[in-house]
């Protein structure tokens, strides 16, 4: 048995080439902020479901990712063909892009169990 399905050796294999791209190869301002955090393949090969995120203040990222989702689809050719020459797949994927919104829920739940630990550290003193 194989220790890994095809899809996820592609699957890494379109991360870490994308990666690569953004940051050697892409100029596009609207893309600098972001970072490709997984990248899921259908069983069948044909769609490739990428997640980003973007850096910057938290009032900012839902702009920032739109901007981000228009940097995309604008610079989807030249992507596909610059994947499509290193992975040597007989059919290019078709490239899906999704903002990953699990950093931004994690920022949330560590800010509340903050200010849990505030309050209750406070309401201890008190006492």
């Amino acid at each position: 048995m194989k220790p890994f399905a095809r899809a996820d050796r592609v699957s890494g294999q379109i991360q870490k080439n994308l990666s690569d791209l953004l940051r050697k190869s892409i100029s596009d301002p609207r893309l600098e902020p972001v970072t490709i955090t997984g990248v899921k393949m259908s069983r069948d090969l044909k769609f490739a479901y990428i997640y980003f995120s973007v850096s910057g203040a938290d009032s900012d990222k839902k702009k920032a990712a739109q901007e981000a989702e228009k940097g995309f689809k604008s610079a989807l050719g030249y992507i596909k063909l610059s994947l499509a020459g290193q992975l040597g797949l007989r059919h290019m994927p078709d490239l899906r892009f999704h903002y990953d919104q699990s950093f931004d829920y994690g920022e949330r739940i560590d800010l509340v169990l903050k200010n849990i630990k505030i309050k209750n550290g406070s309401d201890s003193r008190s006492s």
